[in-house]
C-alpha cells in the first residue's frame, strides 16, 4: 500500500471517531506510554527469497529456517474518548534464520530483520468495570534488512539488501486495568512488510504489554447534604391553679422531615457504568449509616443525567443506576425494599441552566460544566 493511501485510511478512521463524540455522556481522557515485550513469527517466501540470492543454474534442494523470535514494541498514546484513542511507536520485530542447500553442493545462509514505526486507531469496548476488548487498525513503515553468505556453488553476488516500504497493520487484544495507573495489555497483531525478494508477506507478534497512563483526572468527591437536624419538641405548659386541671394532651408526632442527598454520577460509578463502585459503596455506607436510629416512611432514590447524548440512552442509564444504588442499600445495607424507591430522570431535571453551560459539542469545558447535572439524588421522609 502506498504511504499516502495508508495515511488516508488512518485520517478517516480518526474523522469517524471524532463525529462520534457527541454521543458519549461523559468522558474519559488520558495520555499514555508502554513497552510490549512477545513472540514474533514471519510467514515470508523463503524459497522465493533463496532463489533471488543464489546465481544462475543453481538451486535449492532443502531449506531450513528459523521463523521465530523476540519482538518488541515502544510506544505512546492519547486516549480522546472512552471507545478510541491513537497511538505511535517503534516495533522491532526481530531476527529471522533460513539455511539452503544446493545443488551443485553449496550452502547459503541468510538473516531477515524488521523494524519501523507506526500510527493506529485504538478501539475500546469495555467488558466489565476493568476488563476491556482492544482492536487496531493503522500504518506502519517498516525497514527490512537482509543479510546472505553462501560457500560451494552457492556464491552470493548481492550480500545484503535494505527494503522500507509503508503498509497496514492490525490487531486484537485484551486489556485489565489494575489501578487508574497501571494496565496490562495481551495482543495479537500482524505486519505487512516487504521481503528480501521484493515481495510481501506478514509478520505476526503476540505480546503483553505495561501501560502506564497519566495526566488523567481524580474521580470527584461525594458531594453529600448536611445531617437531618433533630428539634426537640417544646415541653407541654401546665397552669399552676386550684384545682388543678386534668394534664393536657400529648403532643402529636413530629411530621416526618424530608432529607435530599445528592452523589456525583462519577463518584459512584464508573464511566458510563451502572455497577457501583468501591469508592460509591464506601459513601453509600456512610450515607446508611446516618439513617440508624431513623423511622423512615420512604426512599425515594432519582437517577439524572446531563443533556449529552440520546434522550431515551440518558432516561434508560439514569434508571439503571437508581435500580443499582436501591439494590445496594437493599442488600448490603438491610433497608426495607418496600420502602425504597428508583425513578429515572434521566436529562429533565438538570440543576444547570442553559445559560450557564452554552453549546452542545461534548468538548472538556462543556463536560465539566455539566458535571453538577449527572447525579443520583436519594430522598428520605422520616423522623428520630
Amino acid at each position: 500500500m502506498p504511504p499516502h493511501q495508508a495515511l488516508r485510511l488512518l485520517g478517516l478512521a480518526g474523522l469517524g471517531a471524532l463525529a462520534a463524540l457527541p454521543a458519549l455522556a461523559q468522558d474519559d481522557r488520558y495520555y499514555y506510554g508502554g513497552l510490549s515485550v512477545g513472540r514474533s513469527r514471519s510467514s515470508l517466501d523463503e524459497s522465493a527469497i533463496v532463489a533471488s540470492r543464489l546465481p544462475p543454474g543453481v538451486a535449492a534442494t532443502a531449506i531450513a529456517s528459523d521463523d521465530k523470535d523476540t519482538g518488541y514494541k515502544v510506544f505512546g498514546g492519547y486516549r480522546f474518548s472512552r471507545h478510541f484513542g491513537v497511538e505511535a511507536g517503534y516495533f522491532d520485530l526481530g531476527k529471522f534464520k533460513l539455511r539452503a542447500a544446493t545443488a551443485p553442493a553449496g550452502t547459503l545462509d541468510g538473516r531477515i530483520e524488521v523494524q519501523g514505526i507506526n500510527l493506529d486507531l485504538v478501539g475500546t469496548v469495555p467488558l466489565s468495570e476493568r476488563l476491556s476488548a482492544l482492536a487496531r487498525v493503522g500504518a506502519q513503515h517498516a525497514r527490512t534488512r537482509s543479510d546472505f553468505s553462501g560457500d560451494g556453488a552457492a556464491v552470493v553476488t548481492d550480500p545484503g539488501a535494505r527494503r522500507k516500504d509503508t503498509n497496514v497493520k492490525y490487531g486484537v487484544g485484551l486489556q485489565y486495568a489494575f489501578s487508574d495507573a497501571f494496565m496490562l495489555r495481551g495482543e495479537a497483531e500482524r505486519y505487512r512488510i516487504d521481503d528480501a525478494a521484493g515481495r510481501r508477506g506478514n509478520v505476526n507478534l503476540v505480546s503483553l504489554s505495561l501501560v502506564f497512563p497519566f495526566g488523567r483526572a481524580p474521580a470527584p468527591t461525594p458531594r453529600m447534604a448536611m445531617p437531618l437536624n433533630y428539634v426537640e419538641p417544646a415541653p407541654a405548659l401546665v397552669a399552676v391553679q386550684a384545682p388543678l386541671p386534668p394534664p393536657a394532651p400529648p403532643p402529636p408526632p413530629a411530621a416526618p422531615v424530608p432529607r435530599r442527598v445528592s452523589f456525583s454520577a462519577e463518584s459512584l460509578f464508573g464511566f458510563d457504568q451502572s455497577n457501583v463502585r468501591p469508592e460509591g459503596r464506601s459513601a453509600l455506607d456512610a450515607f446508611a449509616k446516618e439513617l440508624d436510629g431513623t423511622a423512615f416512611g420512604v426512599v425515594t432514590v432519582e437517577g439524572h443525567t446531563d443533556r449529552l447524548g440520546a434522550t431515551v440512552y440518558n432516561q434508560t442509564l439514569s434508571q439503571q443506576r437508581a435500580d443499582a444504588v436501591k439494590d445496594y442499600l437493599v442488600n448490603s445495607q438491610g433497608l426495607d425494599a418496600t420502602k425504597v424507591a428508583a425513578v429515572g430522570k434521566g436529562e429533565a431535571m438538570p440543576v444547570t441552566k442553559p445559560e450557564d453551560c452554552s453549546g452542545n459539542q461534548a468538548g472538556p469545558q462543556l463536560i465539566a460544566c455539566l458535571q453538577p447535572d449527572r447525579r443520583v439524588e436519594i430522598e428520605v421522609a422520616g423522623t428520630r
